[in-house]
């Protein structure tokens, strides 16, 4: 592989990178694109709406425009169609929560060097926080994501004839959703936090799909979890976790699978020499600013901790998925 090299100007590109996030983050903290959705206003009169200072706003939406998010003609703006379509609230493909989750991430990530001096994190998780705006960033976050890749990845999984589905910390349950979407006969339990339950239900009930979808309160590390599933998703949950806590997640997965039950587990996942893929790598710094031991793994760690969870034919599925993802799958041994 031709090694990468940076020009100075590419260098400094690199490092100022933060003010377009900064801009987009603004924008969808005070929620510009959604009274300019379909519609051209002034930038007095975006802030008249919006309740905000008209020179601060102007320069936004300048900046927004010089962004391509914004359309500028005269002296009005008008949201661009993709920004209408994903960054207004209106819209039901509205992707602010995983924005404003990335923006809730950013004062960590300032303080990396600290985080990287000490070997401990420097933020308080936002699922386990007190913050309920952060909170429903993060869980309807997760939710965005999933449904950028769900109702894509789904439909590419073999549950025929498989009829109880445990996803084990699910979050808002898009996977459950998706899962049951794809498969008539499954029914599903999302097994997480109390504080995850109303998010959870109002997504569910979302889809209509509140009579085979339920919701199981309930610590995965503390409490048990329910039992007799033929399949467990697990997504994106052990890298929030040190070695050993992720043998008590996946012995837990496996507990509650019947004989011949299918795990499933979703991860970034490094390659074995744990420099690459990029996402993966920067993704393990996300988990040192925010954790006391995440991590991202390599393919052969996650291997070797279902392996000895007691699964067999444990296996990588021929899946092209984003930002390194990838998904392993394990059976349970009959007894």
């Amino acid at each position: 592989m031709e090694e990468k090299t940076w020009t100075p100007a590419e260098l400094l590109q690199l490092s100022g990178g933060y003010w377009n996030a900064c801009a987009l983050h603004a924008a969808v903290a005070l929620d510009v694109a959604t009274p300019l959705a379909g519609e051209a206003l002034t930038a007095a009169e975006v802030a008249e709406r919006l309740a905000v200072d008209v020179r601060g706003v102007a320069m936004l939406l300048d900046a927004l425009a010089a962004m391509a998010l914004v359309h500028k003609r005269e002296d009005r703006y008008e949201a661009a169609p993709f920004a209408a379509r994903y960054l207004a609230k209106s819209s039901p493909e509205y992707l602010g929560y995983i924005i404003m989750h990335h923006h809730h991430l950013m004062a960590g990530w300032s303080r990396l060097d600290e985080a990287v001096r000490r070997g401990a994190p420097v933020r308080e998780s936002a699922s386990h926080g007190d913050d309920e705006g952060a909170r429903e960033s993060f869980l309807m976050g997760m939710f965005n994501l999933a449904m950028q890749s769900a109702p894509k990845v789904v439909p590419l999984i073999d549950l025929t004839g498989r009829k109880r589905l445990l996803d084990l910390g699910g979050g808002p349950g898009t996977w459950a959703i998706n899962f049951c979407l794809q498969n008539p006969r499954l029914d599903a339990i999302v097994y997480d936090l109390p504080t995850t339950r109303r998010f959870a239900e109002e997504t569910v009930a979302r889809f209509g799909l509140a009579d085979r979808v339920g919701f199981v309160a309930g610590d995965f590390l503390e409490n048990d979890t329910p039992k007799g599933f033929d399949v467990v998703w697990l997504s994106q949950i052990l890298h929030a976790y040190g070695p050993d806590q992720c043998a008590v997640i996946l012995e837990k997965a496996v507990g509650a699978l019947e004989p011949g039950g299918l795990l499933l587990v979703q991860e970034f996942i490094l390659d074995d020499t744990r420099s690459g893929p990029l996402f993966p790598a920067l993704f393990s710094l996300n988990m040192l600013v925010g954790t006391t031991a995440g991590q991202s793994y390599s393919e052969h760690e996650l291997y070797s901790m279902m392996a000895a969870a007691g699964l067999r034919d444990v296996r990588r599925l021929p899946l092209e998925l984003p930002n390194g993802s990838g998904i392993l799958a394990g059976t349970v041994r009959q007894r």
